[in-house]
């Protein structure tokens, strides 16, 4: 790619940059120039779309995203030694690419691009679950984004797709599965990176829905899940204490056992609960 775009090799970048990667940021550089191509053409095509990238570091995501032919591509990037690699890669494509320094978590993306937007990011592992979540749950829906193309610990990417029965399955499987097609598609080693990580990482991509697999609001569902894995060991009956009143009438209703524990609850089950939490509560 580094023939195609007339850009340096990334470790180039980055030595002529000084851009070692800091801990304290969550960086790891992925310089595989294939690979980073790879990762961009997991939305499908992507010619003339908007495409946010969250962390693009020395911008190895990036040139593939305006290879692939994105119209225009929005990089939020916290750590400012980044810029003046972002500036070349925005250079080499004119009117293409805006580079904006600043915390992902507090820069407002519909400012700048207009839905449908695609989500194309190898993000910082100290921000990752939070940014995910506020995407999974928007005021409205469907969200303003056309795809969410995600670079995780293995770990966290196992857990969005996890079904039912096993220790990965979670508040992030529910909240991603019940409006979401979710599906991992591209492990990376650690030696892919530099400095490699401690572990394994994994490409999750995710398509909302029109609209949800089955009816619930999603603030209650939101809460009612989060309670139920806040205690995951415990059976449902105790877990969900905080809802008050008949906590069991309530799981009976939804078709749970109070002795199941919130692990080996469907999220249709979810779903049901939720329901009726809000009937009781508008009663």
């Amino acid at each position: 790619m580094s023939a195609f775009d007339g850009l340096p090799p990334l470790r180039e970048v980055i030595r002529t940059h000084g851009l070692a990667a800091k801990k304290s940021l969550g960086q790891n550089f992925l310089l595989d120039l294939n690979l980073t191509a790879r990762i961009a053409r997991i939305p499908g095509d992507l010619s003339g779309a908007s495409v946010l990238e969250v962390g693009p570091g020395p911008g190895g995501l990036t040139r593939g995203l305006l290879a692939e032919g994105a119209g225009r591509v929005l990089a939020i990037e916290k750590d400012a030694r980044c810029l003046p690699a972002l500036a070349e890669v925005a250079a080499a494509y004119p009117g293409r690419l805006e580079v904006i320094e600043g915390d992902a978590l507090e820069v407002d993306a519909l400012a700048h691009l207009a839905p449908p937007i695609h989500v194309v990011a190898n993000l910082p592992y100290n921000v990752g679950t939070e940014l995910l979540t506020r995407w999974l749950s928007p005021p409205e829906w469907p969200p303003y984004w056309a795809s969410l193309t995600l670079m995780f610990q293995q770990e966290v990417a196992e857990r969005i797709v996890a079904q039912p029965g096993g220790k990965a399955y979670g508040r992030l499987a529910v909240l991603a599965q019940w409006r979401c097609e979710a599906r991992i598609a591209l492990r990376l080693p650690p030696e892919a990176f530099t400095p490699p990580p401690k572990v394994s990482s994994a490409v999750v991509h995710l398509r909302p829905l029109p609209e949800p697999r089955w009816p619930a609001d999603p603030d209650v569902l939101s809460s009612v899940v989060g309670m139920a894995f806040n205690q995951r060991r415990k059976m449902l009956r105790s877990s969900l204490k905080g809802l008050g009143g008949d906590v069991e009438a309530l799981l009976a209703a939804a078709g749970i056992a109070p002795t199941e524990r919130a692990e080996q609850v469907a999220i249709e089950q979810f779903a049901a609960l939720a329901r009726g939490v809000a009937a009781r509560t508008s009663s």
